[in-house]
């Protein structure tokens, strides 16, 4: 899933958690982060275009 870029810098896939858990198409956002800095999982409000709402994403790994 996540691709090394120079200088320790990840390609990530967001995945909408309120669709997974509802069984409905998950949207996904692409994005990067710095592996250094943000150890942790990565988690933002984003638009779901098929539930038409901001929901909670979080990294997919």
């Amino acid at each position: 899933m996540a691709k090394k870029t120079k200088e320790g810098r990840i390609i990530i896939t967001l995945e909408c958690t309120e669709a997974r858990g509802k069984g409905l198409t998950p949207s996904r956002y692409s994005t990067m982060k710095n592996r250094k800095n943000t150890t942790e999982r990565l988690e933002l409000m984003k638009y779901n275009r098929f539930m038409k709402k901001y929901t909670l994403h979080r990294e997919v790994r």
